[in-house]
């Protein structure tokens, strides 16, 4: 018997790999809010965004204004 259970995180990756411009953490946010989970704030977004960019899914880009963004991750494949 398969379940498929699917994390937040493995989620709002998913989420931001169909997004077609680097994501903040307001548009994460806004992500999450139509995701399973949707009570989930700017706080948990930012937390997520920088965890699957220690996990080397997403990279982190410095925009000019300072702001992070979150974009896909590339493999060289």
């Amino acid at each position: 018997m398969s379940t498929d259970v699917i994390t937040r995180r493995g989620w709002l990756a998913t989420a931001v790999q169909a997004e077609t411009r680097p994501v903040t953490t307001h548009i994460a946010a806004q992500l999450l809010a139509a995701s399973p989970w949707p009570t989930a704030g700017r706080n948990t977004a930012r937390k997520d965004l920088r965890a699957l960019a220690a996990r080397g899914v997403l990279r982190a880009i410095d925009d000019v204004d300072g702001r992070r963004t979150y974009a896909p991750e590339r493999s060289a494949a």
